[in-house]
């Protein structure tokens, strides 16, 4: 199932979002309801957002039910207007169906309110992630550092030194790899989510004007509907959590696709994507995604299931073939004997 599944905020729900931005409304509940995004429950606000959080949000939430909560903090965003944090709230026990249906409407759900609002994401599915400690631990995980490879330690401490060389004739100098476009938190939430599983593709694009990089799809689909997902008119990046078996082995790997079709793109865009494709993948490698292949394409119809294999397990060649001496002319006569000399 693909983000577009065509669900909707109901009229009920729209008015009131015009409306609860005043600074009296401190949490709403959104349900999905006959194929609908709908008001379920909303809190005005008493207190300041921390002492109101524990007192409004485990309220609303039931154990077996998936929903969103938008709760109101008491910080200005850019646009004038309050931040919100968006919880997702998905149980364990939920059915396959609905933690789907969720999953994929939770963009429609920030278009609609308005994801320049939206500050912080937070995806709970037991009830201790839904207090305000819970929260806590979510920012604490997230905000801090993660643990460095032995590999990338020894890369750190070769950076540091190659900074501190003096220059000589035989200094090493840094190459610029690319160029390095700053992420929205709309990309940082979706890398997060799809880290714990929560989506299996998201799609990027570049604005060169704000020069930022963007999500514009997230979603959980398959290889099979891979390719449709694959613009034919514009650059994108795409990362897909590829899940096959191999040799008997069940495996889920990450793809990073580079999709550019042709030159029905500017050159502008082909540099740009193309200079900015490196450090995107470094921002995405640390986050803890761990990117098994890297591939570029110019059309959707390439990804089939067979090209994945062979791109992410080659077949071995495990004997050369042996090629015999091809046959010479047919009419070029007889063999020349030539008689040795004898030296006396």
């Amino acid at each position: 199932m693909s983000h577009q599944t065509g669900i909707k905020a109901n009229e009920k729900l729209l008015k009131f979002f015009g409306k609860c931005k005043d600074g009296k409304t401190r949490a709403i509940k959104i349900s999905i309801e006959n194929e609908e995004l709908t008001l379920s429950d909303y809190k005005e606000a008493k207190k300041d957002w921390i002492k109101d959080y524990d007192k409004s949000i485990p309220s609303m939430i039931e154990l077996n039910t998936p929903c969103y909560i938008l709760y109101r903090l008491d910080t200005k965003s850019s646009l004038g207007g309050f931040e919100w944090l968006l919880l997702s709230w998905t149980p364990d026990i939920a059915t396959i169906r609905h933690k789907m249906m969720y999953a994929s409407t939770k963009a429609t759900l920030k278009n609609e309110f308005g994801s320049a609002h939206i500050k912080e994401e937070l995806h709970a599915t037991v009830p201790d992630e839904v207090h305000y400690e819970g929260y806590l631990k979510h920012k604490r995980e997230f905000s801090a550092p993660a643990p460095l490879t032995t590999r990338e330690e020894e890369l750190q401490e070769l950076r540091k030194t190659e900074v501190k060389t003096e220059i000589s004739a035989e200094t090493r100098h840094k190459t610029l790899n690319g160029i390095s476009f700053p992420v929205t938190q709309a990309v940082l939430d979706a890398i997060r989510d799809a880290k714990k599983g929560t989506y299996s593709y998201l799609q990027f694009r570049l604005d060169t004007t704000q020069e930022e990089i963007h999500l514009v799809k997230a979603a959980n689909i398959d290889v099979s509907q891979l390719g449709s997902m694959i613009p034919k008119d514009q650059a994108r990046y795409h990362l897909f959590l590829y899940k096959h078996s191999h040799e008997g082995d069940y495996l889920e790997n990450f793809v990073f696709i580079y999709s550019m079709p042709g030159y029905s793109c500017s050159v502008k865009d082909r540099m740009m994507y193309s200079s900015c494709k490196a450090p995107f993948i470094t921002a995405i490698s640390e986050e803890g995604i761990e990117i098994i292949k890297k591939l570029e394409i110019d059309s959707g119809d390439e990804l089939t299931d067979e090209y994945l294999q062979d791109e992410l397990h080659p077949k071995k060649i495990l004997h050369r073939p042996i090629f015999d001496k091809p046959p010479g002319p047919k009419n070029r006569g007889a063999k020349r004997v030539t008689r040795p000399q004898t030296t006396e």
